[in-house]
């Protein structure tokens, strides 16, 4: 790729301008508000910092090699040089002299649309648009020099956050019909239900009055769907459908229709490594706003750690001249998946869940980073497979959770398909596992999801676990920029017995639960004959063959046994986990509530134990005083600190939460 020159304006709306030629990349930075953070107050050796705000142009190459895998390029419209546009909203935050930067960036795939870095890694208030002292907490990492990037990559999300708009792929200027389905599952009877996810946009139907499109119901996940008669429901909007006599709360449905006007959806990721490639390398003259970057770590959280999988494994990780894009990959709960990030008709938002988002192309093969061989395909692949053969391996990070074992095929990563054997990982590859964490972390004091459609049987699980991952990012920094080896790989393993079938798993008697809770089972799906050409023609997909699931062994507690045990589980004053049961409110009560973990209580005394029937040594049977037990806790977090799984200025807020802790589960 050949960056071009850029002319800077210093007023209010910035457009840098780049002369159009016939290659493809960054086009052209339009930034629209440039302003001081925080009044130009420094940050440490690294200066004032300045926010940059505005929106990346593109052009794609549909005939360069490194664009040939983004499906329905060759279909979109072109410019008079024959190369295809798109543009996406993005955010800047640098040292306002780039020289004072530690020329790092740090480039978050937005969860959604939205922003993490600030509360996760500065502890800060959540904000789109970060503009106060608590919105930018204690300024860790720009105190250290990082540039902080983000950038819209989804056409659909819902209004006011980070998008990209997409071309739309056409046969010639003639519109491109194909099948899409819409998965929703109700948490109360209603008589219409959305048919895009979480309040994304949908792609449009054609001729709603049709007789061909079909409305499918079913309990459970592998149950053979039943039609439900044309005459009973209707398209009642462009994104909602209504029923006769309302949809049944905890059932699965389904409704497949015929869409028009598919968005070019791998643009997502071929604009990512475009900007990242941009920033990294083109230089002052040619308009980069941060020059004198040497190296990019990407972090994606659930959604974006799928994507930056996806990412990497499509190959993406080489930009068009061949460079490495990422140095270093932190995947936050991504679990075993890839996802909907490069196909027509393609729905980003979409996951897959036991009990969500039924089937989409979410846990397909590969999963692990090594080569493995699917026994029923006879297919040898894996997550990096594309990078080896092209030398940009990234030094990847997998950060896992117990929710991802339960409902995201987690032991996948670093097992084989039939859960007879561990898989470890490549030297460049780190995996992690936080004991009995969930994916979605509940408030303090414990207490029931508040969305009406993923409430649990049990108050959700407040472990914070923020603290490993700061850990883990730093350990990845000094990896990928001074090749400091970083903390083995710490999870749990079929070799050591900490990874087991669920009916193995040691589970306590907890009155009340039903033990062991059930993973999710991810299925080999089959969209069609044209699925390897990216175009889906069989909806809803038929199941192949089942892909094992295995789940963390746990100790007399509840707890995790294997992974990385946070002082609030070695140390524990209630059973945490990853899964939660379905509230019988809300319908399919023996299913998982979406990634919501529970929090359940031991008792505080042996008497009180003893007379409800719960296996679990009560808190006085454990510790003989608060001091005690404080001073246990401290013993847990600085074993962690020593293992390089906890940074020491985390220690104090661990210690304090664990008193509050105390306080509340003994008053």
């Amino acid at each position: 790729m050949r960056f071009r020159h850029l002319r800077h304006l210093s007023c209010l709306v910035l457009p840098l301008l780049l002369a159009a030629t016939a290659e493809g990349g960054v086009a052209r930075l339009e930034i629209t508000r440039r302003e001081p953070v925080l009044g130009g107050r420094p940050f440490g050796a690294a200066g004032a910092y300045e926010k940059l705000v505005g929106r990346v142009h593109f052009t794609f190459d549909p005939r360069a090699p490194r664009n040939g895998h983004v499906v329905d390029l060759a279909l979109a419209p072109r410019n008079a040089q024959g190369l295809v546009e798109a543009s996406a909203d993005f955010y800047l935050l640098k040292p306002v002299d780039p020289a004072r930067g530690n020329g790092r960036l740090f480039y978050e795939a937005g969860n959604r649309g939205t922003k993490r870095i600030l509360p996760v890694f500065q502890q800060a208030t959540a904000a789109d648009d970060p503009t106060t002292e608590a919105e930018f907490g204690n300024g860790a990492l720009m105190a250290q020099g990082f540039t902080l990037l983000w950038m819209g990559w989804q056409w659909d999300v819902p209004p006011g956050r980070m998008r990209m708009a997409l071309p739309i792929a056409t046969n010639g200027g003639a519109p491109i019909t194909g099948v899409v389905r819409g998965n929703f599952i109700p948490g109360a009877r209603a008589t219409a239900a959305a048919i895009a996810d979480r309040g994304h946009d949908a792609y449009p139907v054609v001729n709603p009055e049709s007789p061909d499109h079909v409305l499918y119901v079913r309990t459970h996940p592998a149950d053979v769907p039943t039609v439900v008669p044309r005459p009973r429901w209707r398209f009642a909007s462009a994104t909602a459908i209504t029923l006769d006599g309302g949809f049944e709360a905890g059932r699965i449905y389904d409704v497949v229709y015929r869409a028009r006007d598919p968005r070019v959806i791998g643009l997502g990721l071929a604009g990512t490594r475009d900007l990242v490639s941009f920033l990294k390398h083109a230089t002052a003259a040619a308009g980069n706003p941060s020059p004198g970057l040497r190296h990019a770590i990407g972090w994606g959280v659930s959604q974006t750690g799928r994507f930056l999988r996806h990412f990497v494994y499509e190959g993406f990780n080489e930009d068009e001249n061949g460079r490495q894009v990422f140095d270093g990959v932190f995947d936050q709960v991504g679990g075993a998946g890839r996802g909907s990030f490069n196909h027509r008709f393609g729905q980003q938002s979409r996951d897959q869940l036991q009990h969500f988002n039924i089937q989409y192309p979410v846990d397909m093969f590969p999963f692990t980073d090594a080569d493995e061989t699917d026994p029923v395909s006879g297919v040898t692949d894996s997550l990096l497979a594309r990078a080896r053969r092209t030398n940009t391996v990234p030094k990847m990070v997998h950060l896992l959770t117990n929710s991802e074992y339960f409902n995201r095929a987690g032991s996948l990563v670093h097992t084989d398909v039939a859960g007879t054997r561990d898989v470890p990982p490549p030297p460049t590859t780190r995996i992690y596992m936080v004991a009995s964490a969930p994916h979605i972390v509940g408030p303090f004091p414990p207490a029931p999801y508040t969305d009406k459609d993923f409430v649990g049987q049990a108050p959700m699980n407040p472990l914070v676990y923020t603290p490993v991952i700061r850990a883990v990012f730093r350990a990845l920094d000094r990896w990928v920029t001074d090749g400091v080896v970083p903390p083995p790989s710490r999870y749990p393993t079929i070799a050591d017995g900490t990874l087991v079938a669920p009916a193995a798993a040691g589970w306590p008697v907890i009155p009340g639960v039903a033990m062991p809770p059930e993973p999710m089972i991810t299925y080999r799906l089959d969209f069609g004959p044209e699925w390897t050409q990216g175009r889906v023609t069989v909806e809803p997909p038929r199941l192949g063959a089942a892909f094992t699931s295995l789940v963390p062994a746990v100790d007399e507690a509840g707890n995790d046994r294997g992974g990385i045990r946070l002082p609030q589980i070695a140390v524990p004053l209630a059973t945490h986990t990853g899964w939660n049961y379905r509230a019988a409110a809300i319908g399919a009560s023996d299913r998982l509530a979406s990634e919501i973990g529970a929090y359940r209580p031991l008792a505080r005394t042996a008497a009180e134990r003893q007379a409800q029937g719960d296996s679990r040594p009560a808190i006085d049977e454990r510790y003989p005083s608060r001091d005690v037990y404080l001073g246990r806790i401290a013993q847990a977090a600085v074993s962690l600190v020593r293992d390089g799984y906890l940074l020491a200025e985390d220690v104090p807020d661990l210690i304090t939460q664990a008193a509050t802790h105390w306080d509340w589960a003994t008053r």
